[in-house]
C-alpha cells in the first residue's frame, strides 16, 4: 500500500517549506477549521460560477445554471450552519459570502422564491 493509503489523503500545503513548492500535508494534520473553511470557499466559488458572477455579463454567462447554484448554496448553508461554532473569526466573512450568494441568486432568478424558501434559507432563515 502507498503511504497515502496508510496515513490519509495528502493535501497541498499553503505554507512554503524546505521541501519545495509541491510540498503536501497529510489530511490528518490539517486542522478541522481549515478543512471546513476551505470547503466553504470551494462551495462559494462554485456557486459564484454557477450564478455567472465570474463573467462580465452574468445573465448571459455560459456557466449560468440556477438549479446547480441552488444545490451548492444549500450545501454551503448547511455546512456553515452546522459548523459556525467551530469557525471562530472565519464565521463572519463566510456567512457574509453565503448571504451575498443567496441575494445574487434571488436577483438572477426570473421568479424569485418566497422569503425563507430560497437556497439554503431553511438553514439560515430568510435573506433580504
Amino acid at each position: 500500500m502507498s503511504d497515502a493509503a496508510d496515513t490519509g489523503t495528502p493535501v497541498p500545503s499553503p505554507e512554503p517549506s524546505d521541501a519545495g513548492p509541491t510540498a503536501v500535508r497529510e489530511l490528518a494534520d490539517v486542522p478541522a477549521v481549515e478543512v471546513i473553511s476551505r470547503s466553504a470557499v470551494m462551495l462559494m466559488s462554485s456557486a459564484a460560477e454557477k450564478l455567472g458572477l465570474s463573467d462580465e455579463d452574468p445573465e448571459n454567462s455560459p456557466h449560468l445554471d440556477l438549479d446547480e447554484a441552488r444545490r451548492v448554496i444549500t450545501a454551503l448553508a448547511g455546512l456553515v450552519t452546522a459548523s459556525v461554532e467551530f469557525l471562530g473569526p472565519h464565521a463572519g466573512p463566510i456567512r457574509e459570502g453565503l448571504q451575498a450568494l443567496q441575494r445574487a441568486f434571488r436577483e438572477q432568478s426570473a421568479h424569485p422564491d418566497a422569503p425563507g424558501a430560497g437556497p439554503g434559507e431553511k438553514y439560515t432563515g430568510p435573506v433580504h
